[in-house]
């Protein structure tokens, strides 16, 4: 949520900062600014809606000169989008401004009593309160300035600070909101995620948990909030700038579902070595591992559907029970931390607010975490206990596809090695399994040449304004996932369901014409599907059904069929999920929907 960048140094500072903006749009936003220093002031300009209404207010940054300056995309929390409320957020006189992600909890006591001592607000945001803060406090030393500030306000923030009796600095602070800095030979910048400065470095420092950074074009410095000076080293990233941009495609929500087959191929392969599951960054022994007594993980949105495939598969092939919590819920329903727990956080970010906060929690009572991320040195990597890689690269597109089919496959994984090393797996069975997950990259390359097959089918269903989708056991997982696509980039109202749920009440709401999508994916449960799709045909809904290969029969009672290849009953949600996503894909295309920036959402969600 909200994008930051910030430079210093030789170059004109505007058009660097639009060009990084513009590699967070996926965060999400409704509003954009930016405030140079131009030799004498700071200019700012912010504008509500796109980034490209800013780009052309400014002509692409050259209507506002300078060599340093601070940039923000805003995604609303406290008060409506508008220009006021935009940011950046400018002191009464001009001479400190501030960008800001994240939430001032104790914003609304902060601003009585800046009232009070006559600070002026003129929008309705958390953010005013921390420039009109550091004014209160800044007696020439910005680093002191911040270090009051932080001590004073609750809840999270990323910041990008400028004074102008500095105009050579740029300050950065960070609590519980992600925040990098990259040091380059033409500058230094700040920014909320990689691909904001990866045109410009490769070499970056993680923020910590309150720690300030100072920045001129020659030297970064860091300090610790009681403004002791630190020394960090910096990381080098790896992946490619191509790897964030279209490639020829329409959208990147189209590009990553095609490399779903480099993604669950980069994330199983190099753990799969001769006839054993090789996961060295979980940091467990086969004692270790035998001694796990259950297993909790903890997720939001399209992880926590990932969560709930984790849950059916290592139940069912390491028989170690599983609890699956939304991480939002987790913290605050007073959760039973039982000796002998592995806490399992699942974020693409890395960066998830709620999921970060449940870490924290599951460590304060002794729980082991394993954290199973996307984004090297992010903040979930760095604080739990071990690490898992799902190597998916970055994901640009709002709605995650290849980073939840590396999570899945990841589970896929996990659950493989524990049912080895507890044997509840023979020897045959394992090698079974592993083969069939060695065949998962193929198979979806092959189900991916049915995009303009399920295409004229999403056509169909554009005017559409309610949808179903049903499945069970681990099809009801993928039901979720499903409907969860559909609805966030396409904006029709959807809901999954576990099939036999239908008769307690939601049948009430099939009437003719109803498109139901099920899911039937499980050999034990077909027959019981097969009934649950009669039920809602009786009543006029009309089916879309995906099934395995070989289920000729389904054609009988559905409408719609979508075959996937066989592969083991527990994989099966990585062969459905493909025409799913590329069913919600082409409705979202058809009604001329902003496919990989959908209304209201935010790609990491670094708030609660």
């Amino acid at each position: 949520m909200c994008g930051i960048v910030g430079y210093v140094g030789e170059n004109q500072a505007a058009p660097i900062l639009l060009d990084g903006l513009s590699k967070l749009e996926y965060r999400g936003y409704d509003s954009a600014g930016i405030a140079i220093y131009d030799g004498e002031k700071i200019e700012m300009q912010k504008v509500m809606g796109r980034l490209k209404v800013l780009e052309e207010q400014t002509h692409g940054g050259q209507t506002m000169p300078g060599t340093l300056g601070i940039g923000h995309t805003r995604w609303a929390t406290h008060g409506c989008p508008s220009d006021t409320n935009a940011h950046p957020h400018f002191n009464k006189e001009h001479t400190i401004v501030v960008v800001h992600n994240g939430i001032i909890e104790n914003y609304g006591k902060l601003k009585h009593k800046l009232v009070q001592k006559g600070y002026q607000f003129l929008s309705e945001t958390d953010t005013e309160v921390l420039v009109h803060l550091l004014t209160e406090y800044y007696k020439g030393d910005p680093i002191s300035a911040i270090e009051q500030v932080m001590r004073r306000v609750e809840g999270s923030y990323a910041l990008g600070i400028m004074f102008l009796d500095h105009p050579h600095h740029i300050y950065a602070a960070r609590k519980d909101s992600p925040l990098i800095v990259g040091e380059s030979s033409m500058g230094n910048l700040i920014a909320s995620d990689v691909p904001a400065v990866l045109k410009y470095t490769r070499s970056v420092f993680y923020m910590e948990n309150e720690e300030i950074a100072c920045l001129s074009k020659e030297n970064i410095r860091f300090y610790n909030i009681d403004g002791d000076e630190l020394k960090k080293e910096s990381s080098v990233i790896e992946w490619d700038i191509d790897a964030a941009e279209k490639g020829g495609y329409e959208h990147f929500m189209l590009k990553e579902i095609y490399e779903q087959p480099k993604s669950v191929r980069d994330t199983i392969n190099p753990r799969l070595k001769d006839d054993n599951v090789v996961i060295e960054e979980l940091g467990m022994s086969d004692d270790e591992i035998r001694g796990v007594k259950k297993i909790t993980i903890v997720a939001c949105g399209s992880a926590y559907h990932a969560g709930m495939t984790g849950k059916y598969v290592l139940e069912g092939m390491a028989r170690i029970p599983v609890e699956v919590d939304l991480a939002s819920e987790f913290r605050y329903r007073n959760p039973i931390y039982e000796e002998g727990t592995l806490a399992v956080i699942i974020s693409q970010s890395g960066e998830t607010a709620d999921s970060l906060a449940a870490l924290r929690e599951a460590k304060k009572h002794g729980v082991r975490v394993l954290g199973i991320v996307n984004v090297v040195g992010s903040s979930i990597a760095r604080e739990a206990d071990n690490v898992m890689y799902t190597w998916a690269g970055p994901e640009i597109s709002v709605a995650t596809t290849k980073a939840y089919s590396a999570q899945i496959a990841a589970l896929y994984l996990l659950a493989l090695k524990f049912a080895k090393v507890r044997e509840t797996v023979t020897q045959e069975e394992f090698l079974t399994l592993k083969n069939d997950l060695e065949q998962l990259p193929e198979q979806i390359e092959t189900l991916l040449g049915l995009k303009e097959k399920i295409q004229r089918f999403a056509n169909r269903y554009l005017a559409a304004n309610h949808m179903f989708f049903i499945g069970r056991g681990v099809d009801y997982a993928i039901a979720l996932e499903g409907s969860l696509k559909l609805k966030e980039i396409s904006y029709v109202h959807s809901e999954a369901y576990a099939a036999g749920e239908l008769k307690h009440g939601t049948i009430s709401l099939i009437e003719d014409g109803t498109l139901v999508v099920a899911v039937a994916t499980q050999e034990r449960l077909y027959p019981k599907s097969i009934s649950n799709i009669v039920e809602v045909k009786t009543r006029g809904a009309f089916v879309m059904a995906v099934t395995n290969f070989g289920h000729k029969e389904i054609e009988k009672t559905a409408d719609y069929v979508i075959y996937i290849p066989k592969t083991s009953s527990y994989f099966t949600n990585s062969l459905a999920i493909i025409p799913l996503q590329l069913f919600g894909y082409y409705v979202s295309l058809g009604k001329g929907l902003d496919v990989d920036k959908p209304r209201n959402l935010a790609k990491s969600v670094t708030v609660e």
